[in-house]
């Protein structure tokens, strides 16, 4: 029987675990033990019968991604079908370099993306020799407009509201015959976005949502700002949706090195998975 796998292939904030230059608690023990690591946030969508897969993210982390997936799922040499970019920042799509002639040498991979990115990909360098090389062919999306790649899996992106120096910034859904899953990366206020965020995710069967910063203390001990890097903070997500966690599984994704949930100690974990809420940990899989 054909299935519709959504792969979890990476759960950090853009510069992963450990951090470069950091050797806070988390990037400490990410540096002596391997298993506490975590790579860029990514996903991966994977018909296994049909030798299929599609990409979220081209992450910085991407050749290490590729080779795990590949293996996993026994695709060996067999690339990606689409990429679905969220937008231009770090962790979401420097791993496009890999398609180029100096790495794989891919041909005419979809990649699709805004308007502003896919003016980005294909002007300016280094990304434009991808586009001009025919590594990568980059296709428009819209907001809420459904993208079918294939019988039995739909994706659609929604704008959403986040630092768009370079780019729009997309969050998906991601529906099989089954399940319908809402991925939101990054965004910079629940608030500040067109939907409301509890109405969105009553839709959701399971959620994989922007948990950046657990709360404003996360950077203090390492000397950053909160307000220059905007996220919603996981304590308030959890206020918003406390009553969904019965009917929706919700995830935090796209987490910080500084963040105290993904401590070794896991004191703030067991709270946050008390109150019905989960960490995302590469590796997981959901059927859709």
């Amino acid at each position: 029987m054909s299935e519709v796998i959504l792969s979890v292939i990476g759960t950090a904030q853009d510069a992963g675990l450990p951090h470069p230059n950091c050797f806070c608690k988390n990037c400490s023990e990410a540096i002596r033990n391997p298993q506490f690591r975590r790579l860029a946030a990514s996903l991966a969508i994977v018909e296994p019968n049909e030798q299929t897969w599609h990409l979220i993210d081209a992450s910085p982390d991407l050749k290490e991604q590729m080779a795990r997936l590949q293996m996993k799922y026994d695709l060996q040499t067999k690339l990606m079908d689409h990429i679905f970019l969220t937008h231009a920042h770090l962790g979401h799509y420097p791993g496009l370099l890999f398609l180029g002639r100096e790495a794989i040498g891919a041909k005419g991979i979809p990649v699709m993306a805004g308007s502003k990115m896919k003016y980005l990909l294909e002007e300016q360098a280094p990304w434009s020799q991808l586009t001009k090389l025919g590594n990568i062919s980059v296709q428009e999306i819209q907001d809420s407009q459904d993208i079918r790649v294939s019988p039995r899996v739909t994706v659609t992106p929604v704008e959403v509201p986040h630092r768009n120096e370079f780019s729009e910034t997309f969050a998906f859904w991601i529906k099989g015959q089954n399940k319908k899953v809402l991925y939101v990366p990054d965004i910079d206020r629940w608030h500040e976005w067109d939907h409301d965020i509890h109405s969105v995710c009553e839709e959701a069967d399971i959620c994989l949502l922007d948990g950046t910063f657990h709360s404003k203390k996360d950077l203090e001990n390492i000397g950053r700002d909160y307000r220059e890097i905007p996220h919603p903070l996981m304590t308030e997500t959890m206020d918003l949706l406390q009553d969904l966690t019965k009917t929706t599984e919700i995830y935090f994704t796209h987490l910080n090195h500084s963040n105290p949930a993904i401590d070794s100690e896991q004191q703030i974990r067991c709270q946050i998975e008390a109150n019905g809420f989960h960490i995302a940990e590469e590796g997981m899989e959901f059927r859709l």
